[in-house]
Order: C-alpha cells, then sequence, then structure tokens
C-alpha cells in the first residue's frame, strides 16, 4: 500500500481524484492555496466551494503548505496549466513520481505540461492523466476510464496500479504528447460546440463542428508527434464528446454565453473555475500557424474571445470555406 499521495490543487477536480484515491484505503493529502478550502476540507469533510454536496473520505485532510506533501509516494499536480510552473516552483523534493492532471499548453513557450513539469521539477518521473472525466461524477463513483500516458512505459504501469480502483480503470499508453494534445484541444473545440448550442444552430451543426474539430486536432497532433490511436482514443476523441455535449463542461458553458451574444470578458470574471480552453485558444493558435497547420475553428474560437468578430461573422466565415475532400 502507498504510504500516502499528495493532490496539488484543491479545485473541483483535484478534490475528485483525492476521493478516489482514499476510496482505495489510501490517505490523501490536498494541497490548496485557499484557506477556506483547507478548512472546510479539515473540519467538514467536504468542499463547498467546489464540489458541492460531495462528502469526503475522512483519509483526505488538506494543507497550505507545499513542504506538507513532501513524504507522499506520488503527487497529482491538478492546477490551472497556466499556472503549473509557478506552483511547482514550491514543491521541492526531488523523486516523487508526478501524475499531471491539467489539460493546456503554456503560453509563450508553446510547452505541453510534461515539458513544463520536467524543467519545474528536474528529478521526478513525470505522468500524465488524461480523458472523459466530470468531477462530480468521478467523486460519485460513477465508471469512469482514462488514459495515463508516460514515455517509460513501465512507470505508467506502476502508477496505473496505484490509481486503479473498481470505478476508475486507467488505460496505459507511452504517447505522452498525444494524451496532452488530445486533452488541451478539446477544451478550445467544446467551447465552439457551445458556441453553437447558445446560438441555436442545431444537433446536426454540433456534429459537424465535432467532426471537423477531431481534424484539427489530429493534424495538430500529428505534426507534434502525436500518434493517430491515442487521438482517437479516451485523451482525444472521448474527451471531445463529453465535453462537446454538455453544459457541466465549463468550456462548453462559456461557449454558450458567447453564443447567445455575451461578452467573452464578462463572462470570465463571472467564474470560479477555469474554462482552461480560453486561455489554451491563442497558445494552440500561434503554435499550428508555426508548423502550418491550419484550424480554422480554433481560429474562429479565438476571434469570438479577443472581441475581434461577432457569432454570425464567424460562422459565415466557416460556412463560406472553399469545398474540399473530406
Amino acid at each position: 500500500m502507498m504510504r500516502s499521495i499528495g493532490v496539488i490543487g484543491g479545485g473541483a477536480w483535484g478534490t475528485a481524484l483525492a476521493q478516489v484515491l482514499a476510496a482505495g484505503g489510501t490517505p490523501v493529502r490536498i494541497w490548496a492555496r485557499n484557506a477556506a478550502v483547507v478548512q472546510a476540507i479539515n473540519e467538514t469533510h467536504e468542499n463547498p466551494a467546489y464540489l458541492p454536496g460531495q462528502p469526503l473520505s475522512p483519509l483526505i485532510d488538506a494543507t497550505a503548505d507545499p513542504a506538507d506533501l513532501a513524504e507522499a509516494s506520488a503527487l497529482l499536480v491538478v492546477t490551472p496549466a497556466q499556472h503549473m510552473r509557478a506552483v511547482l516552483s514550491h514543491f521541492s523534493a526531488e523523486g516523487q513520481p508526478l501524475i499531471l492532471c491539467s489539460k493546456g499548453i503554456e503560453a509563450v513557450t508553446h510547452r505541453l505540461m510534461h515539458q513544463v513539469a520536467r524543467e519545474a521539477m528536474a528529478g521526478s518521473p513525470v505522468a500524465v492523466l488524461s480523458g472523459p472525466t466530470f468531477a462530480h461524477e468521478v467523486a460519485a463513483g460513477l465508471p469512469t476510464a482514462v488514459t495515463l500516458a508516460a514515455e517509460e512505459e513501465a512507470l505508467a504501469r506502476i502508477l496505473a496500479d496505484v490509481i486503479a480502483r473498481p470505478t476508475f480503470r486507467p488505460y496505459v499508453s507511452d504517447d505522452v504528447a498525444g494524451a496532452e494534445i488530445g486533452g488541451a484541444v478539446k477544451n478550445v473545440l467544446a467551447i465552439a460546440c457551445g458556441v453553437v448550442e447558445g446560438a441555436g444552430l442545431g444537433q446536426n451543426a454540433r456534429a459537424a463542428l465535432i467532426a471537423r474539430g477531431f481534424a484539427e486536432m489530429t493534424r495538430f497532433g500529428l505534426a507534434h508527434g502525436a500518434r493517430p490511436e491515442t487521438l482517437a482514443g479516451l485523451s482525444g476523441l472521448g474527451d471531445l464528446v463529453l465535453t462537446c455535449s454538455s453544459v457541466r463542461s465549463r468550456n462548453f458553458a462559456l461557449g454558450m454565453g458567447l453564443g447567445q451574444g455575451l461578452d467573452a470578458a464578462a463572462l470570465l470574471a463571472d467564474r470560479r473555475t477555469v474554462a482552461e480552453g480560453a486561455s489554451t485558444a491563442p497558445v494552440l493558435l500561434e503554435a499550428a500557424q508555426a508548423r502550418g497547420v491550419d484550424m480554422p475553428v480554433t481560429q474562429a474560437v479565438c476571434a469570438l474571445l479577443a472581441g475581434d468578430a461577432r457569432v454570425e461573422q464567424v460562422i459565415g466565415a466557416l460556412l463560406a470555406r472553399p469545398l474540399r475532400a473530406e
């Protein structure tokens, strides 16, 4: 049995993962910046700010001190992608395996999360967890399958044994880039699908957008060394279908607001939780253009988020693209 597992990040996803791990009898300690979150977890065994209504295992406690995770056997890193580098700088224990659970691409550097983690904590082995997951379902013990990727497949198998539970099934891969790219790109495409819903364009349009968005994800992934089967798996297509189909997706909900004509800045300012796709979209577009990858849906989302175009303009531009073979 693992002596303990640390979770870096006290939001909904970090708390849900802690609940899954504790269900297997492993003590879990959550690190969170928010003092109210730490207090609530320790005193009431709940996280009402981010996962209301979900009782937490007594095997879970919380801290605001990074040093309190120094003895953990492994660390699950569940911070917003754009803050991962800064957060990891507070953790100094080398050799602890890191399981990265954030989905995004770092601004300016265009680094994937595993590249950021290796620069921030050079002595730690790195794996990536990604797939179709809503935090409230995972915390409730509903069946979930994910991809767990590490360049050293032996590491992935060891960590899969650590986190696997009867209702939480990790599938092992050595395609780290593929797992991360799927998770990052699907957030942007979920915004686009939310726009379709908010603008009342119908289910045909959403299905077409998912299919064409998946083509964008595949082009971008292949240009960055990902394997097609990874992009067609849980961390790519699986996650894409989930987040493009439900208002429970933060990115989809953001897109719905845009589709209804609401202001992007106001929508983002009014959110407690992070819609990662909003930060990822401009970085993704820059990275795609640098390699000559055509991503018209991503470009449309960027225009809407920046306030450079209205919904009807970007939809018209997409529909007016030249006819071509699929």
